[in-house]
């Protein structure tokens, strides 16, 4: 889960590879609720780039998940082709490859009768998705499926699955409007669906100011409300920070989660630089 889904758009759309013009490195870090035992924790690393002029880009990309007694580390590698559709806009169509290392530690557990039958143990799991993005200076849309296949992983000899990964379908859109020549302004949204689970559409609305600054609120449905900031400290560095704040029951039980991002980018050309930086 991401607030500030916007900036780490390749580890769900793997088009989104290159799309930037230059070579982008970006690091995340996401404490998810807390002060509740066992929250979520995710870490994640990516680079992504176009490959010199050509109309192929790469990524590669590096995600680690903590929640309760189990871990996840997934590495996925990107390419993307881009098409010129018109004067403005391309469409890139992206393919995503996955390693996913499951681990779950049952010393972190708590429990009053123990369970001989549960043990610790690792497994390996590989995937692939796909997906597609239209660009432009100042919109997007995309839509991706980072995994085709679905795991489920069990004990040798049980059928009760104790992991299972589900498909996953993600739509993302934004558009970026001029108010005047130092602010501009950039709703957002991400909608999520999975088998399962309720439909999950995150909307936002971030401020750029003097093309220095970003502030901005978002609402996950039935979920959270957030608080975004970011400052771009020169051309190629730009941190963020992000709040959420429960709306459901968990609000009695978490003091909010945090998030915070760095993305430093590679111009070989000034004149290069793209903006707006919002996507």
């Amino acid at each position: 889960q991401y607030t500030q889904y916007m900036y780490n758009t390749i580890n769900v759309n793997p088009a989104y590879a290159g799309a930037r013009g230059v070579m982008s490195i970006f690091g995340l870090h996401r404490t998810q609720w807390v002060g509740l035992d066992g929250a979520p924790v995710t870490n994640a690393l990516s680079i992504n780039t176009p490959i010199n002029e050509s109309k192929v880009g790469m990524g590669l990309s590096f995600v680690n998940d903590r929640i309760g007694p189990t871990q996840e580390n997934a590495i996925s590698a990107d390419i993307s082709y881009s098409v010129q559709t018109s004067e403005k806009y391309k469409l890139s169509f992206g393919l995503k490859g996955t390693a996913n290392f499951f681990n779950l530690d049952v010393t972190k557990l708590n429990y009053s009768s123990p369970d001989p039958a549960l043990v610790s143990f690792n497994k390996f799991s590989p995937n692939l998705g796909a997906g597609i993005y239209l660009h432009s200076d100042k919109t997007y849309v995309g839509f991706s499926i980072p995994n085709f296949f679905q795991t489920r992983v069990r004990y040798d000899d049980n059928q009760v699955a104790i992991y299972k990964e589900r498909i996953n379908y993600y739509l993302i859109a934004g558009h970026v409007f001029d108010l005047n020549s130092n602010v501009k302004f950039k709703p957002a949204l991400l909608t999520k669906l999975v088998e399962g689970a309720p439909l999950q559409v995150d909307v936002s609305g971030n401020f750029l100011i003097y093309e220095k600054l970003v502030l901005g609120l978002a609402y996950r449905w039935d979920a959270a409300v957030s608080a975004m900031a970011g400052f771009q400290i020169n051309p190629e560095l730009y941190i963020g920070y992000g709040y959420d704040l429960e709306t459901t029951r968990l609000k009695n039980y978490n003091s909010g989660s945090h998030e915070i991002f760095l993305r430093y980018e590679l111009f070989k050309n000034y004149n290069k630089i793209v903006s707006p930086r919002f996507f």
